[in-house]
This record gives C-alpha cells, sequence and structure tokens, in this order.
C-alpha cells in the first residue's frame, strides 16, 4: 500500500470525559466518510489538559492500558476498519504514570504502544508532576497501513527521537499534540513559537525523508489554578511530505477533520535524491551520548 488517507480529528475540549469522547467518534467518523484509513487523535484527547496545575486529584483520570478507552476506541476502529492512534494518561501501577500513544489496528486490536520520552516542566506545562519518562525506546508500530514512528508533542523538539524512529523503519512520523500560547506572550513571540513548531517538525521530514503527520488540540482552556489566564492552544494540525512541503493544514482557531492523500512511495524517491542516510558519520557521533561537551 503506497498510498494512504489520513485523517486528523483536530478539537477543543470540556470537562466532560464521555462528550468529549462522544464528539472525537463523531470527527472519526467524518474523516472514514472522506476515506481516511488512518485516524490521529490529538494529545491527552479524553480530557481538558490537566497539566496547567499541579493537583493530585487529576490522577483519577488515568487508566490501565487495556482499558475503557482502548475498548471504546477499538470498537470504532473496527467498526470502519482504520488503524487510529490514540493519546491516553496511562496508569500502569499505583503511583506510575504514562503519557501513552496507543496504535489501534484495524482489527480494533492494539498493535503497540509508545510512551512519551521527552517530559517538560514549563509554566502551565507541568507534566513531570503526573508523567514517569517512557521506557519502550524509539520502536515503530507494525499496522495494516505501515510502521508508524508514534512521538509525543514534546519529542517534537529532538531530532534524535525521530532519527531513531527512521533508523528503526518507520514509514511515516506522528505527532500527537497539545501546544499553544501562555497568555502573557506578545504578538511577535506567539508567532515565532508557531514558526518554530512548524519548521521543526517540518525538518524531520527533510532530514528522514519521511512523512510527517501532527495534531494539535485547539481553542482556550482556563487555568483552574487562576495562577494564569490559560492557553489557547493553537491548533494548525498538518502533514507534510519528506521534503518538508505543507500537503494539508488546519485552521489554528476552530474545529476541522483534516483528511489527506499521503504517498509512502515518495520516501524512496526523496531518500535517493538525498541520502542523507547513507552519508552519516555513524563513526563519528559518539558525542550525541554526552549531555554536553565542556
Amino acid at each position: 500500500m503506497n498510498r494512504i488517507k489520513v485523517g486528523l480529528v483536530q478539537q477543543s475540549a470540556v470537562r466532560d470525559l464521555a462528550e468529549n469522547m462522544s464528539r472525537l467518534s463523531v470527527g472519526i467518523d467524518d474523516c472514514v466518510e472522506r476515506g481516511a484509513q488512518m485516524v490521529v487523535l490529538q494529545e491527552l484527547h479524553n480530557s481538558l489538559y490537566f497539566c496547567q496545575t499541579e493537583d493530585p486529584m487529576n490522577f483519577d483520570l488515568a487508566e490501565t492500558v487495556p482499558g475503557p478507552s482502548t475498548k471504546y476506541f477499538g470498537a470504532i476502529a473496527r467498526r470502519h476498519g482504520i488503524v487510529l492512534v490514540v493519546s491516553l494518561f496511562e496508569k500502569r501501577a499505583v503511583g506510575l504514570y504514562h503519557n501513552t500513544a496507543v496504535v489501534l489496528d484495524s482489527d480494533g486490536e492494539i498493535a503497540g504502544k509508545y510512551r512519551k520520552m521527552h517530559i517538560p516542566d514549563d509554566p502551565a506545562y507541568y507534566e513531570k508532576f503526573y508523567f514517569t519518562p517512557g521506557d519502550l525506546g524509539f520502536r515503530p508500530v507494525s499496522t495494516s497501513v505501515g510502521r508508524l514512528g508514534v512521538l509525543v508533542c514534546w519529542d517534537q523538539w529532538y531530532s534524535e527521537a525521530a532519527r531513531l524512529m527512521a533508523l528503526a523503519g518507520a514509514e511515516m512520523l506522528i505527532y500527537p499534540t497539545a501546544i499553544g500560547w501562555e497568555s502573557s506572550d506578545t504578538e511577535d513571540e506567539r508567532r515565532r513559537q508557531n514558526e518554530s513548531w512548524k519548521i521543526v517538525q517540518r525538518a524531520h521530514a527533510v532530514n528522514n525523508g519521511l512523512p510527517v503527520i501532527s495534531v494539535n488540540r485547539v481553542g482556550r482552556e482556563d487555568d483552574p489554578s487562576g495562577r494564569t489566564n490559560g492557553i489557547s492552544f493553537w491548533g494548525g494540525s498538518f502533514i507534510a511530505g519528506p521534503q518538508g512541503e505543507i500537503i494539508a493544514e488546519a485552521s489554528s482557531v476552530s474545529e476541522e477533520n483534516l483528511v489527506a492523500e499521503i504517498d509512502l512511495g515518495r520516501s524512496e524517491e526523496v531518500r535517493r535524491w538525498w541520502p542523507f542516510l547513507r552519508d552519516r558519520r555513524v563513526d563519528s557521533y559518539e558525542g550525541l551520548l554526552r549531555r554536553f561537551i565542556d
């Protein structure tokens, strides 16, 4: 299968988990009606982005994998015969939690999962309070539509993560995301952040000769603590080809279901023109294993 249609469901979230999941189901249905064979959902899509505060009660949102959400979304994947990438707050054990992307294959079964490796700790993004760094490494998930290099949000900024997925045989890079502006950011700063977010992911496509699929949430969410004015998630979900070209891009301010075709065969062509993997000096990169070279 060289050409596949991919759907991205970009939504805002509300406090009611059942409502979020129901609306996501409707978005998936719409993508499928438009021909999607794989659908990707945004980061931590079942709930509001709870990491704006450090609140122990939020651990009640976590669930096991497999669990209720994989059963719910697995049934949707099976009904439509699609691959579905979901993003969950995983309860691995009492006191041990991960930010986990789960890949459901077209039969509704779990094909694999990825636990977010890079965990931020910034104002309004207090993820280190909730998530243990992943321990599954950078391993693509084999599915009926190809080998998926699934990463999560903050992983977007690390070229090493994208490269290792590519070296392990990923045929596309996928990033469920929750990113936006804090209220104090100036317009100039907002523009710089947004452009950087797009540039770095498009660079991963170029560096590795692979399509990149990035789906972000959208809309404003208040800070429950009142310490900030909340986050305005900037949407802008997109699909880029293996030369970084934008194939499709969603709105920056409103909900949208985006569907576009990806030609996986182009990666072979691009890697022949730009043989970056051939010319890597793997004998000279030992410094990458150090925190800093003094």
